[in-house]
């Protein structure tokens, strides 16, 4: 069966769509799965949809009251096999090349149609590496060889991550120095740049690609503009209503205070080079990010959620 003859015969998604969340990650490209999968049940019910969450256990509470919580990893899928049982769509996040197949499989087997994958931002550059060392890009080759029609999601930062402690580590300790002394000290506070998304639009992304063949096979880059560090800073200090001081730190001490917080050296690497690539490269970056088809807003049919939004959202965070 080639490509348009599954397409036909695979419908819009009806009925009951399985989401799979993982405890926090902080190796690079890890998206908070946790905060993004909360929004993507919330807007499926509203859509009508019955949600499923496949859940490891720090991420088993918090959900709305009709969605069914399984326990379990989608990184061991045949120890949750149940979790599958009359899918009709999977949003696959947190899942590890070494199980995705078994995941995938099950999925399959269980009548699913279609498979939304939870990428990262940039995994084609694992393909100058030998297939054995791939990471996301596996991932997702392995949803295109399932027999499931499949998307990719390919998110920028996403802003909640500083809540649930995953990649990237830029802001990863600011909530508790905003608390204590209300300072911030990082590398390339002056010309550091991170592109950020929030998670109700990439949600809304989500939603849109699992509920629709629209997005079928393709991949959708979900990011946000590069949002300058200062910038960051300053709509923390607004929403609080006190000045913010700052201390700019060389790359070598951010590094050693992200090490104390638990961060991998391969999550700072990718986070010391963005912020200083993003920066240099601003204009160049940005119109990459605008050139992308299709946008986040024509897919949501909105405006994206600001930084400033998003920090009025969660100013407790900081308090």
């Amino acid at each position: 069966m080639d490509w348009f003859e599954q397409l036909e015969e695979t419908p819009a998604t009806e009925g009951l769509c399985l989401l799979t969340v993982v405890s926090p990650r902080k190796r690079e490209g890890s998206s908070p799965t946790g905060i993004i999968g909360r929004h993507v049940a919330r807007q499926l019910l509203e859509a009508g949809r019955q949600v499923r969450v496949l859940a490891e256990p720090s991420q088993c509470d918090g959900w709305p009251e009709s969605v069914e919580v399984v326990e379990g990893s989608i990184t061991q899928p045949l120890e949750c096999a149940q979790a599958f049982d009359d899918v009709g769509a999977v949003f696959l996040a947190g899942a590890h090349p070494s199980t995705v197949q078994e995941a995938l499989s099950l999925a399959r087997n269980a009548g699913a149609g279609r498979v939304v994958v939870l990428s990262s931002h940039g995994p084609e550059y694992e393909e100058a590496y030998p297939p054995e060392t791939w990471f996301w890009l596996a991932i997702e080759k392995a949803a295109e060889r399932s027999g499931l029609v499949w998307t990719h999601l390919r998110p920028s930062a996403v802003m909640g991550a500083l809540i649930e402690g995953t990649y990237p580590a830029t802001g990863a300790d600011w909530p508790d120095t905003i608390r204590a002394t209300a300072v911030v000290r990082e590398a390339f506070l002056e010309q550091g740049r991170y592109p950020f998304i929030h998670e109700e639009d990439l949600a809304a992304v989500a939603v849109a690609a699992l509920l629709s063949h629209e997005h079928a096979g393709t991949i959708i880059e979900g990011v946000g503009l590069p949002l300058s560090t200062r910038s960051r800073i300053e709509s923390i200090a607004a929403a609080l209503g006190h000045d913010i001081d700052t201390v700019d730190l060389r790359p070598d001490e951010s590094r050693a205070v992200w090490q104390r917080l638990g961060w991998p050296d391969s999550a700072i690497d990718v986070t010391l080079y963005a912020l200083k690539e993003y920066g240099t490269r601003y204009a160049e970056l940005v119109q990459w990010t605008l050139d992308q088809r299709p946008t986040v807003k024509s897919i949501i049919g909105r405006p994206l959620r600001s930084y400033a939004e998003w920090v009025s959202e969660n100013i407790d965070v900081f308090r």
